[in-house]
């Protein structure tokens, strides 16, 4: 048996398009998102929003997204 070895590219694009014909557009974006390891600092990015914060804060924006407030 001689078994063809495919270019990882080819092998990626065949795979999202069985995906996308199976699942979708979004849901496949969504499942290879998973795979992602994102960017930036997540920890500094937070601490940057939620240091400058009270519990009250918080509180009240919870309450708001309950509400139909922000979302």
């Amino acid at each position: 048996m001689n078994a063809k070895i495919k270019p990882m590219t080819l092998i990626n694009e065949n795979a999202t398009n069985i995906l996308v014909q199976e699942m979708g557009v979004v849901d496949t974006i969504r499942f290879l998102n998973q795979f992602s390891a994102g960017y930036g600092n997540y920890t500094e990015e937070r601490r940057k929003i939620v240091d400058s914060m009270t519990l009250d804060d918080i509180f009240s924006g919870i309450e708001e997204m309950k509400h139909g407030g922000k979302s």
